[in-house]
């Protein structure tokens, strides 16, 4: 009797059991998740919802503000011939910070995805508000060199990690914890597994942990009021 696929998504929100947390590393969204959402390969479970991220701000997206959210949607262009994404939404706008990571398989080291992180601006380009909506954009790295076997629809699945920064923590101490997750995470013994019954492929060890990058203390007290703000309207919806 063949397994019935497991489903934790109900009305594009993610319902786990109690006691269940989902927490993958990188590599394991990229290999096991986007990977196969492209190929069209069966999914580990249903845990990650489609949907279309920039036809809502990070504050009406489904499930839990304060925890991590994930999306499979599909990157859309900003001009007819080019490559550049539209990043709009109804309020304001996300923009990259930083340089994309590269994210590599903990066996053999082969280059299997990037990751870039952004940062959702309330307004109008160029006048802007920052906040503190972060968002990691993960997707397949070398898809040229397998599009034969693509859907060209498929090619512009992203999986996006979401989530809100902690106010009030320095530089120092986001790095402290960091280390700290990274330290544990190699100790802990206990870990969530999903089976793999398309391939043997290996699971990292790694805590996919990345520190976002700032820009410095100018955008300080611009993206104070700004989260007031955008906090102030969360508490009253």
């Amino acid at each position: 009797m063949g397994m019935e696929k497991l489903s934790f998504v109900k009305d594009g929100v993610l319902r786990l059991p109690p006691g269940f947390r989902f927490h993958p590393t990188d590599e394991e969204l990229v290999v096991q998740y986007l990977k196969r959402k492209v190929f069209s390969f069966p999914l580990p479970a249903s845990i990650i919802p489609d949907i279309d991220l920039h036809k809502s701000d990070p504050w009406d997206l489904p499930g839990d503000l304060e925890q991590e959210r994930y999306f499979f949607s599909t990157r859309e262009v900003k001009y007819p011939n080019g490559n550049r994404s539209n990043r709009a939404t109804n309020s304001g706008y996300w923009k990259a910070t930083g340089l994309d990571k590269q994210i590599v398989s903990s066996k053999g080291q082969q280059l299997v995805g990037m990751k870039k992180t952004l940062v959702f601006y309330k307004g109008k380009p160029l006048h802007g508000c920052r906040t503190d909506w972060i968002m990691h954009e993960y997707r397949l790295a070398n898809l040229e060199t397998n599009a034969k076997n693509i859907n060209p629809t498929q090619e512009n699945w992203v999986l996006c990690r979401i989530f809100l920064k902690k106010r009030g923590s320095s530089k120092n101490e986001e790095e402290q914890v960091v280390l700290n997750l990274n330290t544990s995470s190699r100790g802990a013994k206990s870990k969530l597994f999903f089976y793999d019954f398309m391939a043997r492929e290996s699971v990292s060890g790694s805590s996919g942990i990345t520190e976002v990058s700032t820009n410095g203390s100018d955008d300080h007290e611009e993206t104070t009021s700004c989260n007031s703000f955008i906090r102030k309207n969360m508490a009253l919806d």
